[in-house]
């Protein structure tokens, strides 16, 4: 899908292409985003199997030598020194929250998150499944050397969650599964919140001023019309570069380019002759329907498409392969039960974000601020939101961030991933039951095929 044709896209939202009857079909981007956050989230499954495997067989070494390789990139006076899983997690991450910023923007602008009324209950639920999460961990960990991780438990991994309600089919209401959506990316919101906010060590004044004056650049290249790609590449690693010796975050850099990112054509579809859209007669012919399809789509969609799979099957499963190479004994598990910040974690992820996201959405709709998706019921809502308690991409940078010590960093990885596991399989039945209890069948016995 990265590579696609420009011919694939049209109206702000859809891609035109021809249909197998000769006429024309549309592909949305929120069907095209799920159906890459399912199948790169099998990936990423995939990857992390793989990472732990590695890890834990006879070339465990080849591992740890691989992902500690240092490489230095300099120009001049300047440069950066970061070992390999420093590059993925810092510089290809970068692009991972490109798309977010792009999908936040998209939202925002004409998605589920445009209508305020509409947008009330994923917003006010998304709050809840973040606020208790941490209260949830601090009270595990409030006034010792974990209290730092009080961000990990508040994420969830949208990729794995899609993946999981794919799995489970018509068993999840399409209102709920935009639900789920849309309460993710809020999720992103208030993850990108909390790592600027509350990850950020020793900021230095001058890089952050060249970082601001770079986003000032990059607005002037807007505001004159400049659509060529290049200046903002070339802007984009100027802003990482600043951002990594100012002492934010620079996996920031991608989230202030995708919110930057236009969301207006720069040809009105309705314009557009759709025979003159489909006409691949001659060479010319088809570039210019080349060039009427890409005119046709905003830059916010042409990235999201464009990049979307490779965040999703290249970046984050080589974050996952990076990060989640973790040694499993008796010893590192004996730890991590015994672990505050092991304890915090899991608790926040399984038992606080559904809580606090059925709590909060409840709230919501008793207060009049929101309604219940049509179709669904609180206990289907409930049971789906036992799923957003995966939380693995996000939870695994804010832990790296949060903790200065390897050993604790472990500990919170392990846990993150027996959560996330214990949340997968705990939303599963809650949803399989929840739907058969909808439907009037009995549940039926442990040990009978579903």
């Amino acid at each position: 899908m990265g590579g696609a044709a420009p011919r694939c896209a049209t109206h702000a939202a859809e891609g035109a292409h021809r249909g197998a009857d000769g006429g024309p079909t549309f592909i949305r981007p929120l069907v095209d985003f799920l159906h890459t956050e399912a199948a790169g989230g099998v990936v990423l499954v995939a990857a992390t199997v793989a990472a732990l495997v590695w890890a834990n067989s006879p070339w465990d070494a080849s591992y740890t030598a691989l992902w500690d390789t240092r490489l230095v990139v300099g120009l001049g006076d300047h440069s950066v020194d970061l070992d390999l899983r420093g590059w993925v997690n810092d510089g290809l991450m970068a692009l991972f929250f490109l798309v977010v910023g792009l999908e936040i923007k998209r939202e925002l602008v004409e998605g589920e998150l445009s209508d305020p009324r509409q947008a009330a209950l994923p917003v006010v639920a998304a709050a809840g499944g973040m606020a208790v999460p941490a209260l949830i961990y601090l009270a595990f960990n409030a006034g010792g050397d974990g209290a730092a991780g009080w961000g990990i438990p508040m994420a969830t991994d949208i990729a794995m969650a899609v993946g999981v309600v794919s799995l489970l089919g018509r068993r999840v209401a399409p209102s709920l599964r935009l639900f789920l959506l849309a309460l993710a990316i809020v999720d992103d919101i208030g993850a990108v919140l909390v790592i600027a906010l509350a990850y950020t060590r020793g900021i230095d004044p001058a890089s952050l001023a060249a970082a601001a004056g770079i986003v000032a650049a990059i607005a002037a290249l807007r505001a004159a019309g400049v659509r060529a790609h290049l200046p903002y590449v070339v802007a984009g690693v100027a802003l990482w570069l600043a951002l990594q010796e100012s002492g934010l975050n620079a996996t920031l850099a991608g989230v202030v380019l995708g919110l930057m990112a236009p969301t207006r054509p720069a040809r009105q579809p309705e314009l557009i002759d759709a025979a003159a859209l489909a006409d691949v007669s001659s060479l010319a012919a088809a570039r210019e329907t080349a060039t009427l399809a890409r005119e046709a789509v905003s830059e916010v969609e042409w990235l999201e498409h464009s990049l979307h799979p490779w965040t999703g099957f290249v970046v984050v499963p080589l974050f996952a392969l990076a990060n989640a190479g973790l040694v499993i004994s008796g010893e590192t598990v004996r730890d991590a039960v015994a672990s505050p910040v092991a304890a915090g974690v899991v608790a926040g992820l399984v038992v606080g974000k559904p809580l606090g996201i059925t709590a909060f959405a409840w709230l919501a709709v008793r207060l009049r601020l929101a309604r219940l998706p049509s179709g669904t019921t609180w206990g289907a809502l409930a049971s789906l939101s036992a799923l957003a308690g995966i939380g693995f991409t996000v939870s695994i940078l804010v832990a790296g961030l949060a903790f200065d010590d390897p050993a604790r960093v472990d500990v919170a990885k392990l846990a993150i991933l027996a959560a996330s596991l214990l949340a997968a399989l705990a939303g599963s039945v809650l949803v399989t039951l929840s739907d058969r209890r909808a439907r009037g069948r009995p549940p039926r016995r442990a040990g009978v095929a579903a």
